[in-house]
Formats: C-alpha cells, sequence, structure tokens
C-alpha cells in the first residue's frame, strides 16, 4: 500500500502538468520492476486529439521503453479511473495491474456491464481518491465560471 501512495503521488505531480496547460488534470505513471518507465498527462487540447488521454501516452511511452507491447510485468498508476477506450489499450498491452483513484462514475471502464480489462489484469481503485478527485473537481468549477 506504501508503494502504491509513492506511485500515485508521481501520477498526481503529472496531473498537475496537465492543469498547467489547461489540460483536464489526469496523470498517469507506468511502473515496471522498482521504477517509472514512462510519466505522462492528458493532452488532448494541446495535440487536437481525443485520444491523447493520460493513459494512451504512457502505454505508449512505456512500449517504447520496453521495446515491446506487452506490459506484463507493469503497473499503471492513474489519478481517474480510465475510460472504456483507455481500458481497451490496457487490455490489448496485457496490463499486470491497474491502480486509479478517482472513480469517473459517468465513463469509467467499470461501468461496462462485460470485462473489458484483460484476464489477468488486477484493479486497485480508490488511491488517494480524495485528492484525485478534488483536483477534476476544482478544475471544472473553474471551467463552469
Amino acid at each position: 500500500m506504501e508503494q502504491d501512495e509513492r506511485w500515485m503521488r508521481e501520477a498526481l505531480k503529472e496531473a498537475r502538468a496537465a492543469l498547467a496547460k489547461d489540460e483536464v488534470p489526469v496523470g498517469a505513471v507506468i511502473v515496471a520492476g522498482d521504477r517509472i518507465i514512462a510519466r505522462a498527462h492528458n493532452l488532448a487540447e494541446t495535440l487536437t486529439d481525443a485520444t491523447a488521454h493520460a493513459e494512451m501516452q504512457a502505454i505508449t511511452a512505456a512500449a517504447a521503453c520496453l521495446g515491446g507491447k506487452y506490459l506484463r510485468e507493469c503497473t499503471l498508476y492513474v489519478t481517474l479511473e480510465p475510460c472504456l477506450m483507455c481500458a481497451g489499450a490496457l487490455y490489448w498491452s496485457q496490463i499486470a495491474r491497474v491502480v486509479y483513484g478517482a472513480t469517473d462514475p459517468r465513463r469509467g471502464f467499470s461501468l461496462c456491464p462485460l470485462p473489458v480489462l484483460h484476464p489477468a489484469t488486477s484493479v486497485t481503485s480508490g488511491m488517494l481518491e480524495t485528492t484525485c478527485a478534488g483536483l477534476l473537481s476544482d478544475f471544472f468549477k473553474t471551467k463552469r465560471k
């Protein structure tokens, strides 16, 4: 649990980097062994690309780091529950584990009645949830003004 918090704090740094760019503040890191092999945050506005979610950016960077498309020995730490698109990419990468902070009650993969992650992927939810959710909530409050 202590290690999970450590890595989620790194994902929160990425979410704050997204916030600084006026992007939806979602951050992600992918860890292999005891080191970060990929860091990413949302870039959908910056890249004008609806698929440029933090998870997608991190998966691409991790695959490049490892020199292969499978992330079977890796854990994704992400501040918001992945959407179905990202869950599909996580499925194909065969990532070992997903740890997320805030639940996404509108677009999160857990809304799907069918399993969307690879059967070998384990999930831990609610890691530093209050902090992760607060960052998102504050961002959208300022956008609605």
